[in-house]
Order: structure tokens, then C-alpha cells, then sequence
């Protein structure tokens, strides 16, 4: 089972506003200013050693090799990471119609953990599923998992 994370306010988070995780020491935070947001890194290995694959799919133009340098330095590896410039290469292609800026379902991903409105709308008029994750919460985490597991468990049944 995939489940992918947008970054922007979910995953990277204001540290004036949120919890966050430890910066990364100097020169690293120069490189990669963004802070994760406390729980980040338990939470991605936690999945990871449940068996769920861990993708990334951001609207954001920020490149594969910078969104995992970045995520290296907290000793996480993605399995999968969708950013603005593959979705509109892979997903809109050369459709006349836009599409939304994200849709999981093409990449078969089972559960897609977003904070904007606009995507979890989406999710039910094109059919994929989505947890919304907005402002500071201590139980974040807890609550993407959770799902992840109730999810499964739907999936596993329709085998």
C-alpha cells in the first residue's frame, strides 16, 4: 500500500507556528531551511516498518534530488516522490482539460495526507482517498496511522 505526503504545511512547517523537528546543523540549514514538523521522522519509519511504501507528491517545482538530500540528512528515504514538474509530464500531459494539481490515483496511491481544501475535494470527485492534516496537532501522527491501517485492512478485504 502507497501512501504519499504533500510537503508544504504538512510535512515542512513554520517553526513559529509548529513543533518542529531538530534543524539541521550549519551549513546544512543553509541548504535546506525548511523544518520538519515534529513527529516527521518517527512517523515515516514507523510506516515504512509496517510495510507501507512512502511517496512524496508535491504541486511544488522543488527537485527529486533536493526533496531527498534534504530528507536524507533526517535519515529518511522515499520510496517515490511526485513533484510539480513530473505530475504536469506524467498526469496533464498534453490534455486539453486541466487537471487537478494532484491526483494519487493515477500513481495507485491508497491514502494521500494533504492540508488544502482544494485536494480533499478532489479526492472525492476523482476518487482518491485523503486525510487532511492542518494546524498543529499532537496527534497528527497517530491519526495518519491509523488510517494507513484502515485502509489496509479495506484493501486486504477486496483481495
Amino acid at each position: 500500500m502507497r501512501i504519499s505526503f504533500d510537503l508544504d504545511e504538512v510535512l515542512f512547517v513554520d517553526p513559529e507556528k509548529y513543533e518542529t523537528e531538530r534543524s539541521l546543523p550549519f551549513p546544512l540549514n543553509r541548504l535546506f531551511p525548511e523544518r520538519l514538523r515534529k513527529g516527521t521522522i518517527q512517523l515515516i519509519h514507523d510506516l515504512q516498518h509496517e510495510g507501507f511504501e512512502v511517496w512524496v507528491y508535491t504541486s511544488s517545482f522543488r527537485t527529486d534530488t533536493y526533496i531527498r538530500a534534504l530528507f536524507r540528512n533526517y535519515g529518511i528515504k522515499f520510496d517515490k516522490i511526485i513533484n510539480g514538474f513530473r505530475h504536469m509530464k506524467e498526469v496533464q500531459g498534453k490534455k486539453p482539460q486541466p487537471l487537478p494539481n494532484k491526483m494519487p490515483g493515477f500513481y495507485h496511491i491508497s491514502l494521500h495526507i494533504d492540508d488544502e481544501d482544494s485536494i480533499i475535494e478532489n479526492g472525492k470527485l476523482y476518487g482518491f482517498r485523503t486525510l487532511q492534516v492542518r494546524g498543529p496537532d499532537d496527534q497528527w501522527a497517530e491519526k495518519i496511522k491509523a488510517e494507513a491501517r484502515k485502509i489496509h485492512m479495506l484493501e486486504s478485504a477486496k483481495r
